[in-house]
């Protein structure tokens, strides 16, 4: 990780088995920028939405996005290592709370992984779960939502084979977004330990 990284206030943590130590840190648009848009411009981030974008454009979204109460942004550190992008928002709050019967304990979320030196087996699913313990953490939230590019199959895969339900395509100003959710009672149960 560098020091830079290293030396910011986790907004979450936790220890990722076989992984290595997860830390959610706030984007600070000025200077995480650079790194941001090397994983956006990628062809394989195209579902993103910022493909084309320039530095500056990623930077402004990410200020916008940090003058927001109801949204927030984070770099995800693993093991001291940059993992991607994990956005959380209210949906109340959002365009994609018109779509669909948006609920004030509707915790909505985005992720964006970077890309990997070395795939490793289970670490979509372990990292995924802990993001969802850090939006459960809030005891006035009791679901999940997101809502990927419905193209984007390997992502609509990923949130089913992790416990999400599928919910309906609509259409939102940028997409046509493939609804996920999961429901706090049916996480709670997958990942409860066995006696």
């Amino acid at each position: 990780m560098t020091d830079d990284l290293a030396a910011r206030a986790a907004a979450y943590a936790e220890d990722l088995p076989g992984l290595g130590h997860l830390r959610l840190l706030r984007v600070l648009p000025d200077q995480d920028a650079n790194l941001i848009h090397s994983w956006v411009r990628e062809e394989r981030a195209r579902f993103w939405g910022m493909n084309g974008w320039s530095r500056e454009q990623v930077r402004d979204v990410y200020s916008f996005l940090d003058s927001l109460d109801t949204h927030h942004g984070y770099l995800m550190t693993v093991a001291g290592r940059p993992e991607g992008i994990f956005q959380t928002y209210e949906p109340l709050h959002d365009p994609v709370g018109e779509a669909y019967p948006a609920r004030e304990e509707d915790a909505g979320m985005h992720l964006l992984l970077a890309p990997a030196a070395a795939p490793v087996p289970g670490f979509t699913a372990t990292l995924l779960a802990a993001l969802v313990r850090f939006l459960l953490a809030d005891p006035a939230k009791d679901r999940v939502v997101a809502e990927p590019d419905a193209r984007n199959s390997k992502a609509v895969s990923r949130f089913l084979r992790c416990g999400f339900e599928a919910g309906p395509t609509v259409q939102l100003a940028e997409k046509e977004a493939r609804l996920v959710f999961l429901e706090r009672a049916a996480f709670e149960s997958r990942t409860a330990p066995t006696p």
